[in-house]
């Protein structure tokens, strides 16, 4: 797993201009696994027993212009598509989008903004204030047990004002449509794809941007499965107009209110037993393709299903050819990324980071709707420079806590014997065909850094050496 690691981690050479920079790069990725607490830049000092010293160095390193956050992005979906075991359907990669929300209380932190959070749980307050991410990821593993890998997050809402600085890579678009060009391109790098998405992601506006994305001279290229709201209206296909007949085609037929269907056509639909979330489903179908998106009028197949316990669903997808089975199948796979979002929070501290400055200005707990947002407040390009890196230092944790996360995901799956690794963690209940992310972190937290440092030829072994001893002056030119 060493070997595993390093071999990696060096494939990421080409994003840094500098050699210091790259070696701080690999020895964060590798504290992000072994480190035992969730407290930020300084566990990684913890995790290795590095020098006091470094503390400065570590958060130079993450404002560093050595390297850039889509640099280490790229360099990453180049790596999981020659090492990862894709989950496919066909021939086309399963990536998962969402959005998570972060409670965050720094009052100088950029992008924190007040959220709505929907959920049943009683513990979860109905309004927060935290960071808005959109992640994607992509399903890996075999059809007895798959992973969804995190692939990229990035702050996706209560920025959108340094899009028109000098110098910003932010994106100007919602959360939505963001996520749709991210979904794109991820399909860049991996191939075709499908995209699950929750029923947020199906509006006409994002329909539009996929349209025009898969019409670039890139290719048709990404198809998305998603749920329909249940209020949602489509229209039949128009009826062709006769030989001569005056006037243009008309663009739909007539309208169509598809929960109406579970009552008007309960005769029409199909029986099924299938294999849903773990376990085999009684369930009752019925396909349809229509149109949808007002003045766009897209034809997307959608399928009514109606499940054992009583409850109904509208799921949709733009590619008609994919059967009602493999849509109902796909859509019960989106729950991947729930999973993967609390592991990513538990068990790697993937949003336990800190990152602030006085330039973004202090957080107005109780500002109203009329009064401006404090990230337009900010004219000084000196100012805007700092919130700018702010914000990239944020996105940089984030996405090196992806890497973390997703080498460990993909040592599962290098694992031989599994009862091995067991034996260094108590659990009630055993799977002797699998391991979770938290036995395999409780193995590598106790015997991978004691590997590393006994190989005289590891490059970060000798690294980590070196900080140890207290030669932290090789990291100033990060």
């Amino acid at each position: 797993m060493a070997e595993f690691l390093e071999q990696s981690l060096s494939s990421f050479r080409k994003c840094f201009t500098r050699e210091a920079a790259f070696r701080w790069f690999v020895l964060i990725v590798t504290a992000l696994i072994l480190r035992f607490d969730k407290l930020g830049v300084t566990s990684v000092i913890r995790a290795l027993s590095l020098n006091h010293g470094c503390y400065d160095t570590l958060l130079h390193f993450f404002r560093s212009e050595a390297y850039s956050t889509q640099g280490i992005r790229f360099a990453w979906y180049e790596l999981v598509k020659e090492k990862a075991p894709f989950f496919r359907e066909g021939n086309r990669v399963i990536l998962v989008g969402d959005g998570v929300k972060q409670c965050k209380e720094g009052l100088y932190m950029p992008g924190v903004k007040k959220l709505h959070q929907e959920s049943e749980d009683s513990s979860k307050a109905e309004y927060i204030f935290g960071h808005l991410f959109g992640a994607v990821g992509v399903l890996i593993g075999s059809p007895d047990y798959f992973l969804c890998l995190p692939l990229h997050m990035s702050i996706q809402d209560g920025i959108s004002a340094a899009a028109s600085w000098e110098g910003s890579t932010v994106s100007g678009e919602n959360h939505v449509l963001q996520m749709i060009g991210s979904g794109y391109e991820t399909a860049m790098f991996l191939g075709r794809s499908i995209m699950l998405l929750d029923r947020y992601f199906l509006t006409a506006t994002a329909l539009k941007k996929l349209k025009k994305l898969n019409t670039s001279e890139y290719g048709h290229l990404i198809d998305i499965v998603t749920m329909a709201k249940r209020n949602c209206r489509a229209y039949e296909k128009p009826v062709p107009r006769s030989p001569g007949q005056r006037g243009r085609p008309r663009k739909k037929g007539a309208p169509v209110v598809l929960n109406d269907l579970f009552k008007s056509r309960a005769d029409d639909f199909t029986e099924k037993t299938m294999k849903l979330y773990d376990g085999n489903r009684v369930i009752r179908y019925l396909s349809i393709d229509l149109l949808w998106g007002q003045g766009i009028y897209q034809e997307m197949r959608f399928v009514l299903v109606v499940y054992e316990d009583g409850r109904q669903s509208i799921l949709a997808s733009t590619d008609t050819s994919l059967s009602p089975e493999a849509i109902i199948r796909l859509y019960s796979y989106r729950f991947k990324i729930e999973r993967s979002f609390r592991e990513f929070k538990q068990q790697f501290g993937g949003f336990g980071y800190h990152f602030w400055t006085h330039a973004a200005g202090k957080l107005n707990h109780f500002k109203r709707k009329e009064e401006p947002n404090r990230m337009d407040l900010i004219h000084s390009p000196e100012d805007q420079k700092k919130v700018l890196k702010a914000i990239d230092a944020t996105e940089r944790f984030v996405q090196l806590s992806c890497l973390a996360m997703g080498l460990t995901q993909m040592m599962i799956f290098r694992v031989t014997d599994s009862k091995k690794l067991q034996s260094c963690r108590y659990l009630r209940t055993r799977r002797s065909d699998r391991i979770s992310e938290a036995t395999l972190l409780v193995y590598l937290r106790q015997t991978l850094l004691l590997s590393l440092l006994s190989k005289q030829d590891s490059k970060l072994a000798s690294f980590i050496r070196e900080l140890r001893q207290g030669k932290d002056d090789v990291g100033e030119a990060a």
